[in-house]
């Protein structure tokens, strides 16, 4: 039987993952393609910036599936310039903290430009898709703006809110977070496709990507928790964390603003087991963290150790291998 695949995922953790799900798929002589491999990508860490519409997590999702990232600094286009970004400073415009590549402004004037157009941003990333053979379906969590706000306790101006990509990229996560807020998002609905490839799927995969402002996003749409709880697909996670440290980011202050520990067994509580009202079946920590395996499996998840650097798509191939034999997929 061929597998019918679906991640949740978003960042740089995601990308890896994803390329290790597509390569998994072809391990076993399947040509990964839409009709096995969806990516449920979070879209809350959009924003509007000099006039186009950025889409971090979709485009390096995107980018690594096209083999056409910037692996050395994990995000953008590889080979990218950015005379326009100077240009764009010297009038004044944009944010001087926040490059744009040329090649990757590119991608967002013809996103802006379809937008305006009318299409929805899941026909946005159909359009993208045609360009590169992705071996994937992508699809975002929905079709809303639900941007990322982020309250931060600010030691000069005291509590105040700004963009998630203020906060990430200008201060490096250095402004203690108070909250992390999606407004409008109650009134949000899964992007079309998102519930039936969720309900339809053999697995559902929640890749390491950071638990708040990665997955947390996707699972705050009305209506995909839901899906989770309701599939008859096992759904395994994979912990972020590595022997009590996150792997690249600021997990660990997103996870300390609201109260969980930065620790394998803290996220598997965060998401929960669907015995519990929770989302998971299972849960894969690091061999670093073994001795969670009891704690985790005490929350009603089964759990299993292995390793869990993703330092090439092959080991990322392995760590998504241990996800679906943990599915029995």
């Amino acid at each position: 039987m061929t597998p019918r695949i679906v991640v949740l995922a978003g960042g740089v953790g995601g990308s890896k993952f994803v390329l290790g799900a597509r390569e998994a798929l072809r391990r076993r002589g399947i040509a990964a393609s839409t009709d096995h491999l969806t990516v449920v990508v979070n879209t809350g860490d959009d924003l509007w910036l000099s006039g186009v519409r950025l889409q971090p997590d979709v485009d390096s999702i995107t980018y690594a599936l096209a083999g056409v990232n910037d692996t050395a600094r994990g995000w953008g286009r590889q080979d990218d310039s950015e005379r326009v970004n100077a240009e764009l400073q010297a009038w004044g415009v944009g944010w001087p903290w926040f490059t744009l590549g040329d090649l990757d402004l590119g991608t967002h004037l013809a996103r802006t430009g379809w937008l305006r157009e009318g299409a929805t941003p899941t026909g946005v990333l159909e359009r993208m898709a045609t360009r590169w053979d992705l071996g994937a379906r992508l699809l975002p969590m929905t079709d809303a703006e639900v941007d990322t706000v982020v309250t931060v306790d600010d030691p000069d101006r005291g509590p105040r809110s700004m963009h998630f990509q203020e906060w990430w990229t200008r201060h490096r996560a250095t402004l203690p977070p108070l909250a992390f807020d999606n407004p409008g998002i109650e009134a949000a609905a899964p992007a079309p496709g998102v519930a039936e490839a969720i309900a339809e799927a053999d697995a559902v995969l929640i890749a390491p990507s950071n638990p708040v402002v990665s997955i947390g996003p996707i699972l705050a749409v009305p209506g995909i928790r839901s899906a989770l709880r309701q599939t008859s697909a096992p759904v395994v996670g994979v912990s972020p964390i590595i022997g009590g440290r996150v792997v690249r980011g600021m997990a660990d202050v997103c996870l300390g603003a609201i109260g969980v520990e930065t620790s394998a067994v803290g996220v598997a509580g965060l998401y929960g087991s669907r015995r519990d009202e929770g989302v998971l079946d299972a849960w894969l920590v690091a061999e670093e963290d073994v001795d969670a395996i009891e704690t985790v499996e005490a929350i009603g998840l089964t759990a299993h150790a292995r390793p869990l650097w993703m330092t090439d798509p092959t080991r990322s191939a392995d760590i998504v291998e241990a996800a679906l034999a943990q599915a029995r997929v």
